[in-house]
């Protein structure tokens, strides 16, 4: 009697009841999860882009306006080291690609340019007279840069996953383009309002005195946008505003939405963090009778009077919210500010008629593929054929199931990869037959061609099926978008396709014999 051992056998039994067990949900109806028990998998397989329909978007991240900031962020450093020093300066200025100013004392040049060197690294000195001017070198810029592709990558992130998108794909592509896929997306422009909103809160005073058409040195003038209720119409109310913002959002720890207690109007509210509480408390002491104008990305949402100090570190936004575009806002402001505009360049709506096309045409091409092999298997291999039919059957209840059970999402290209999986794993049980084949016509006994031909052939398919692992795992962590999930599930195929090719089927071929004591095998 050949033996398989009980460790074998229970091993065998724990995967494949893993497989079947999570591929089970992706084939039941809705209602039998009704009375479903608590301790059973529920979740379903995840489907991509191409599946289930959805939006494709390409973001270009206008890093222009990063290095801008960083620029006017320098004029900012060289104004408080200087005042520090005591070094007379005066036409500070900063623009989109470098930072001016006139030093008028040539004593001061040398103790300006070592300030300049202490206080602003990766920057290079230009000295023509009495004229400074400061550039960042190519290493700094390309420093801001990939800091502000990591940061926005980073607050995508965070907005999608507030959103609710499962699944969603969100990566870099080239220098300054983000690719975001959002499988299942009905509303896609709510979904592009809350992606690539810049959401840039700032809070200024209002300068009560200024003058609309020459607002002067420091101050700017923005709009607040008031909708007359009945007809429709956008009235713009002008603000003269100190330049730079008195508060920033970079210091608010949560942002929630509720109604306003007097108007009962949809509102959002501020809540700041330590460091805020403190600044709003000092900021709203010290403009007690002010305005103070809370701006979003360049538009002033409201700007209330502070009647008295404002101590509690919160604060609050109206102006002409819906539920809906309250809590859009407040999940931005949760997400946090981009670090610079992004402008959708590339927009692809997937719809689900079309992904249900795909489905279908992917289950018919697995059906037909599957089908065919069975038969040629059943054909040319007889009962070993339909023991290598049974493990194929297994194979893929294992694919589908470890890629339920791990959250993985399929798409077409993965489709493509079960299907090389279904021809490998027979590859595979080719091999085993036909060395167990040379075996029996070589007179070795039935236990002795089994034994060999499995033992023989483990060499071979072990080889092939980890060089197709590696090409798999290259492509997945080098490749992206339908390169990962071909990659995806032909490593989870080959992985599946090994264990049933050598335990599943030996453990079959082992029964039959046991069970049928044939003298002679014929394969």
């Amino acid at each position: 009697m050949i033996k398989f051992s009980f460790f074998n056998k229970l091993t065998v039994f724990v995967v494949l009841l893993f497989g079947v067990l999570n591929a089970l949900p992706n084939v039941l109806p809705e209602q039998a999860f009704v009375n479903w028990p608590s301790y059973l998998p529920t979740k379903k397989l995840n489907l991509g882009l191409d599946l289930q329909g959805g939006s494709h978007l390409v973001l270009e991240v206008q890093l222009s306006d990063v290095v801008k900031r960083a620029y006017e962020n320098a004029e900012e450093e060289v104004r408080l080291s200087f005042r520090e020093q005591k070094i007379n300066y005066r036409r500070l200025r900063a623009a989109s690609g470098n930072v001016t100013l006139e030093v008028f004392k040539p004593e001061q040049h040398a103790k300006a340019k070592e300030t300049i060197r202490q206080e602003l690294q990766g920057t290079s000195v230009r000295v023509q007279g009495n004229m400074f001017q400061l550039t960042f070198t190519e290493t700094r810029l390309k420093e801001i840069s990939q800091r502000a592709m990591a940061q926005t990558l980073e607050i995508l992130r965070s907005r999608v996953d507030e959103f609710g998108v499962s699944e969603p794909i969100i990566q870099r592509q080239g220098e300054s383009r983000i690719i975001i896929e959002l499988p299942g997306i009905d509303d896609v422009g709510r979904a592009k309002s809350i992606i690539g909103r810049t959401a840039q809160l700032t809070f200024h005073i209002v300068d009560r005195n200024g003058n609309i058409n020459r607002p002067g040195v420091g101050r700017t003038v923005m709009y607040e946008q008031n909708i007359d209720p009945i007809s429709g119409a956008v009235n713009q109310i002008p603000y003269v505003l100190h330049s730079r913002p008195q508060l920033t959002g970079e210091l608010l720890s949560n942002a929630s939405t509720g109604f306003d207690q007097q108007t009962n109007e949809a509102a959002v509210y501020l809540r700041f963090d330590g460091r805020g509480t403190r600044k709003f408390a000092k900021i709203t002491t010290e403009h007690v009778g002010d305005q103070m104008a809370i701006v979003l990305d360049g538009v002033v949402y409201s700007a209330p009077v502070l009647r008295e100090p404002i101590l509690g570190g919160t604060a609050q936004v109206t102006g002409n919210f819906t539920p809906q575009t309250a809590e859009d806002l407040a999940t931005v402001l949760r997400a946090g500010a981009l670090p610079a505009k992004v402008a959708i360049v590339e927009e692809r709506t997937v719809g689900p008629s079309l992904g249900q096309d795909s489905i279908k045409a992917g289950e018919i091409a697995i059906t037909v593929g599957f089908i065919g092999v069975l038969c040629i298997m059943a054909l040319f291999y007889f009962g070993f054929g339909m023991a290598a039919n049974t493990a194929l059957l297994f194979n893929v209840i294992l694919i589908m199931g470890t890629m339920t059970a791990m959250g993985f999402t399929l798409t077409l290209p993965g489709i493509a990869g079960i299907l090389l999986t279904i021809g490998m794993a027979v590859d595979a049980n080719v091999l085993i037959f036909e060395r167990i084949r040379e075996e029996s016509a070589n007179r070795k006994s039935v236990q002795s061609a089994l034994d060999a031909g499995f033992k023989s052939a483990f060499g071979t398919i072990l080889d092939a099926n980890i060089t197709t692992l590696i090409a798999a795992v290259v492509l997945f962590a080098m490749g992206s978008g339908p390169i990962k999930g071909f990659a995806l599930t032909l490593s989870v195929g080959i992985v599946a396709s090994m264990f049933t090719a050598i335990m599943v089927t030996r453990m079959l071929l082992i029964l039959w014999v046991n069970v049928a004591k044939p003298q002679k095998l014929k394969v």
